[in-house]
């Protein structure tokens, strides 16, 4: 065993991680990344600034938010759960499209910035609404 392995193993308890552990940390990376990029470019948007056109951009959120959604759906693959019989795993997903048609109309198709500015916090709202149904493992997210 080598010293990275070692060190590895001293963070997490002197073991290491199983598959499903490694693609839940990366998931939850992912993640993170999905709406720190979008509330970036959100700002840069809001502001106006040509960064929000810059072609990186516009195509290294499209790269994290498939493998985001690669690690989910490796976690429930691994899991082996029954997407129709989760009520949460259901909430999640119509929380991802709403989260991605608000996302499109904030950040290209907003026809008004009061448009683009209403769809890009309700994109936030529903990101927040996944989260909350993913930890609580309810419909009802963070009420529950």
């Amino acid at each position: 065993m080598n010293l990275n392995q070692k060190g590895v193993r001293a963070l997490f308890n002197k073991r290491a991680l199983t598959p499903f552990e490694i693609m839940k940390y990366l998931h939850l990376a992912f993640a993170f990344l999905t709406i720190s990029g979008f509330v970036l470019r959100g700002i840069w948007m809001l502001r106006g600034s040509s960064l929000s056109r810059h072609p990186l951009t516009r195509t290294v959120p499209h790269v994290i938010d498939a493998l985001f959604l690669g690690t989910g759906i490796a976690l429930v693959l691994q899991l082996q759960l029954a997407v129709l019989q989760n009520d949460w795993l259901l909430a999640k997903f119509a929380g991802l499209v709403i989260y991605i048609v608000l996302g499109a109309i904030a950040l290209r198709h907003g026809k008004t910035m009061h448009a683009r500015r209403l769809a890009f916090a309700g994109a936030v709202c529903a990101f927040f609404y996944i989260v909350g149904a993913a930890v609580s493992k309810s419909p009802l997210s963070w009420l529950a």
